[in-house]
């Protein structure tokens, strides 16, 4: 197992500081999704439940953005980078979704991988320079910024939302239930 895995199956621990607890519940959320997404094929991948259009893929591929976008915008101020930066999300709002259609599961999943590492060393970085209080720079239209905290308790329900769908999807492709990989 890399170390990359061990940090996607970490449980949340019982009794931790704030900071520790959240990220715990962050990565259960993150490794239920690549759980829900592993040892697929690409038809697998693409696999729909009507009447949604939404896909195991597409979730992978939503995720990452959102995980690149989220720390990227929000936190730093900044815009996303590759592949994020180059597509005209007002012509093609879900580019993310539809676009994963054409890509293999490795590179689904690498997507994801890459963007979940990045996140979580601008999460450490920011920790360490002022906490769940730090507020990002993003700044909404009544001029409030959103603390790290906040940032990070979006992200969690982002990813529950999105598992939820996940459950639904892979039961019908291949009958796995469950909330979480098993330990």
């Amino acid at each position: 197992m890399t170390e990359v895995d061990e940090q996607i199956t970490a449980k949340p621990p019982l009794a931790a500081e704030e900071a520790a607890t959240l990220l715990g519940f962050l990565e259960r959320q993150r490794a239920t999704l690549a759980w829900k997404c592993g040892e697929l094929d690409a038809e697998d991948l693409r696999a729909q439940l009507a009447p949604s259009s939404m896909t195991l893929g597409g979730l992978l591929k939503h995720m990452a953005h959102v995980e690149d976008d989220i720390f990227a915008s929000w936190l730093l101020g900044r815009e996303a980078g590759p592949p994020w930066n180059v597509v005209d999300w007002d012509a093609d709002p879900d580019w993310d979704w539809r676009s994963a259609a054409d890509e293999s599961p490795e590179q689904l999943v690498a997507l994801w991988r890459s963007a979940v590492l990045r996140s979580r060393s601008i999460v450490a970085e920011a920790l360490v320079d002022g906490g769940l209080e730090q507020l990002g720079r993003f700044t909404n239209s009544r001029g409030e910024s959103p603390s790290l905290r906040y940032i990070l308790l979006t992200l969690i329900e982002e990813y529950a939302r999105h598992v939820g769908h996940a459950d639904l999807i892979r039961e019908s492709v291949d009958g796995l239930t469950g909330e979480s990989p098993p330990d």
